[in-house]
């Protein structure tokens, strides 16, 4: 009897198709009556079935046996496929079409079990799969304290804040490293500079809630499409590979809107909210849409800049969600290590140093400024290649770089700014 036949297909070799075929990029023929929809894209149904076809028999070229139209779309509406009658794609705010594409994009969403994670966990075909392998080199604690111009008890402080808290923001004036201290954070804890698991944004004022959790945007062809943002995609690899830990990187927190761009978010980071059993219902969702929670193995870390006074300051419902971690300049033995091994001349070393760190204590004695404005080591990380040149390096940045920025802080006083950068060039 044909009913107690193997079937032709299993739904996950169609998934396996759909993912090569997403991956690839791969340009099919287009469907003439009806279409496969999946995750808000549309599909040729025939075409889908002959590839996932192929790829099951190991043969690549192999004839899908059936006609299409009815007998395929029973079979992939069989395996809980949605075909539908091709038409175009309408706007956000209509039905049908606009609808099941909404219902299938919030799938992406979902960081839990779904249709396609409730096999077992051996099947590939999770709601999202883990980053492909490759060989990150290794980093370890020596490698950071290589690099970094803190000390090992700082270092450690830092890793445990954000072990306990799984959110850390590292605060402090401009050019202090913070960006950069958070990256290697992030490598130690992943024992590798492994950059699959890492995910950077930068917040502006004009960065909003649709961009981080989830909206509506505009396609190429102006019809507006339910997207998610980059926290939800990162929480989807994240829980699908819970054996490592991912983290998220925000640089410049502050620039923000910062309650309007986290939103539930403000709720799921705390550490003790973490996991299924917190999911809320996103806004823009559909009412039939999986809930979203924020996995126990992501980490986010934060750089604040306390010297834009354009700024608002960070509401207490954020700060208590976060350890925080103060960094400072470092003009002393570290950094002097660091240029004297890149051969800058000892006595340029000895120069930017003493006046640097002189230049910063009357900036933080000046009751119109304060600590916060003080001006960081990195301006000075990157020496010239040859000895030679370190002096006209040095002249250069205090000229072009340090100069300006000391005529903004004492943009009413200028002639207390051109004092300073005398004496930073004499």
């Amino acid at each position: 009897m044909p009913g107690a036949s193997a079937p032709l297909l299993t739904r996950e070799q169609v998934l396996r198709a759909l993912r090569q075929i997403a991956r690839e990029g791969r340009p099919l023929p287009s469907g003439t009556v009806y279409e496969l929809v999946y995750r808000g894209r549309r599909y040729p149904p025939r075409a889908v079935a002959e590839l996932a076809y192929r790829l099951a028999t190991g043969n690549p070229t192999a004839h899908w046996p059936r006609p299409a139209g009815a007998a395929t779309n029973t079979l992939l509406e069989g395996l809980d496929f949605t075909i539908s009658t091709k038409r175009p794609v309408l706007t956000s705010g209509s039905t049908h079409d606009g609808d099941e594409t909404a219902r299938q994009q919030a799938e992406d969403l979902y960081t839990g079990i779904s249709r396609e994670s409730s096999e077992p966990a051996s099947s590939p075909a999770k709601v999202a799969e883990p980053p492909a392998a490759y060989e990150a080199p290794p980093y370890d604690r020596p490698d950071a304290l290589a690099e970094l111009f803190i000390s090992e008890g700082a270092l450690d402080a830092a890793l445990a804040g954000l072990a306990r808290r799984r959110n850390l923001l590292l605060q402090g004036p401009p050019g202090t490293g913070k960006t950069f201290l958070a990256r290697r954070l992030a490598w130690l804890l992943l024992g590798a500079k492994d950059e699959s698991r890492i995910e950077l944004v930068q917040f502006h004022p004009s960065y909003g809630y649709e961009d981080f959790m989830l909206g509506f945007r505009p396609d190429a062809d102006g019809r507006f499409h339910l997207v998610p943002g980059v926290l939800p995609l990162l929480c989807q690899r994240a829980a699908a590979d819970p054996d490592k830990p991912y983290f998220l990187l925000i640089d410049e927190v502050n620039r923000g809107n910062v309650p309007r761009v986290f939103g539930e978010l403000l709720l799921l980071l705390e550490a003790d909210k973490r996991g299924p059993a917190h999911a809320l219902r996103l806004p823009y969702a559909p009412p039939d849409a999986p809930r979203f929670f924020v996995p126990e193995n992501l980490y986010v870390i934060g750089t604040l800049n306390l010297a834009d006074r354009s700024l608002s300051p960070l509401d207490y419902a954020l700060r208590r969600r976060f350890a925080f971690v103060e960094l400072g300049p470092q003009f002393g033995a570290p950094l002097q290590e660091f240029l004297a091994a890149r051969q800058v001349p000892g006595a340029i070393i000895e120069q930017l140093c003493t006046r640097m760190a002189a230049l910063n204590q009357t900036i933080a004695d000046d009751p119109e400024l304060g600590p916060d404005f003080v001006i960081g080591h990195s301006y000075f990380c990157q020496p010239p290649p040859q000895p030679e040149q370190a002096a006209e390096w040095l002249r250069l940045i205090i000229e072009q770089e340090i100069g300006p920025l000391l005529a903004d802080y004492w943009r009413e006083q200028p002639a207390t700014a051109a004092a300073q950068l005398r004496k930073l060039l004499v």
